[in-house]
């Protein structure tokens, strides 16, 4: 009898202990999991633009259309030739050295006045006729010397409705006028000293090779 109830106290106690251990373990898995950190996504405050990757181009698929860059003229340019140029005599060299008779152009305009090519036209081309000479020589000359006081000297021919134009200046207190752009050599050139236009009116009708009459000449304003 007495062993039987200490078989059964051994029982109870082993229950007991058995208990024990378990509420213990559940405390200890619940602390563990309750001290646990709990993860939290982040998300940057903006989000970067996609940048799309290079796209290469095939020589292929160049368009064909595309016009090659311009190389530019060889030489000095009007005004870095200008610009070493010093007196009346410079322009006249280059005139008698580069300059040259546009005879398409005379032709074409024969009787009637076009438009006169800019200064720096006139240079590339090296070539032109009386109007492109006069107002080349004209803006050229002020640009050396303001004091050579250039302009446009106009000859008014008749009966012919023609009139021809040359580049008139001072220099030393005497008129000169330069004319180029004419297919006759008799006219052309520097001449002068004179004292008026008048003056030059009569060098040119007896040099000129059609022997035309100058109704008048007179200043471009």
């Amino acid at each position: 009898m007495d062993r039987k109830i200490d078989q059964e106290m051994k029982r109870s106690k082993k229950g007991e202990d058995l208990m024990i251990g378990f509420v213990v373990l559940s405390v200890y898995i619940f602390i563990l999991f309750a001290c646990a950190p709990t993860k939290i996504e982040m998300y940057p405050k903006e989000t970067p633009p996609e940048k799309p990757a290079p796209t290469k181009i095939s020589p292929e698929k160049t368009s064909p259309e595309k016009t090659p860059a311009l190389k530019p003229f060889p030489g000095k340019t009007y005004a870095e030739a200008i610009s070493e140029w010093k007196s009346y005599q410079d322009v006249a060299k280059w005139m008698e050295n580069d300059f040259s008779f546009d005879g398409d152009r005379y032709k074409k305009y024969e009787g009637t006045l076009p438009i006169p090519r800019a200064s720096e036209e006139t240079f590339r081309l090296k070539s032109g006729i009386y109007v492109d000479a006069a107002y080349f020589l004209k803006e050229t000359l002020n640009r050396i010397n303001p004091s050579y006081n250039a302009r446009i000297a106009v000859l008014i021919i008749r009966p012919y409705g023609f009139n021809h134009y040359a580049c008139s200046f001072r220099a030393g207190g005497k008129l000169f006028l330069m004319d180029y752009g004419t297919p006759y050599r008799e006219i052309t050139g520097v001449h002068g000293p004179y004292g008026s236009l008048q003056e030059y009116k009569k060098f040119y009708e007896i040099h000129h090779p059609l022997k035309r009459k100058i109704e008048a000449i007179t200043f471009l304003k």
